[in-house]
């Protein structure tokens, strides 16, 4: 298989709709176009940050939103004195899950902001009943806390050297 990442566009942005995602509630990951819309207001308030149409040969699969964070109330403590990123939407198709690409996929999509942004620490929301997202984000170096935003649990990673991955 061969993944890729690439910048989210409008002329692609129609493909992320096709992802067959039906099995997961959006209870526990916000719907695609969803993840366009904060998408749109990120690009209309200048915020900092990428999304990103994952590509199975050729394929779109998924998309992942990770980007600059505004502030919440419900943010933790600790996440409230620096700037931080937020991952607001990542979505793999049902057909490609269980298969490796999500690990890398992330790690390629965290080199990246780093890269082109600096590095910060990346919080992010599980719903808590999602526990295969629970289990992906602490296997990928995610801590969990138990500050809450509804439903969801924070989970927060601090920066570590990023490990030369194989998405371009």
């Amino acid at each position: 298989m061969n993944v890729t990442l690439e910048y989210l566009t409008k002329e692609n942005s129609r493909q992320v709709r096709e992802i067959q995602r039906d099995d997961v509630s959006e209870d526990f990951v916000d719907s695609v176009d969803t993840i366009l819309e904060i998408h749109q207001y990120g690009l209309e308030h200048r915020c900092i940050g990428h999304t990103y149409v994952i590509r199975c040969d050729g394929k779109a699969i998924g998309i992942l939103l990770l980007g600059e964070a505004l502030e919440w109330n419900t943010d933790p403590e600790e996440m409230k004195a620096q700037p931080f990123y937020r991952l607001m939407g990542f979505v793999i198709d049902k057909r490609y899950r269980s298969k490796g690409i999500g690990s890398d996929v992330l790690e390629a999509a965290i080199a990246d902001c780093y890269r082109d942004f600096g590095v910060r620490p990346i919080a992010l929301g599980v719903h808590r009943d999602n526990h295969r997202a629970a289990a992906f984000y602490l296997r990928n170096g995610f801590e969990k806390r138990e500050a809450m935003e509804s439903d969801d649990y924070y989970y927060i990673r601090y920066p570590k050297p990023c490990a030369p991955c194989s998405i371009p």
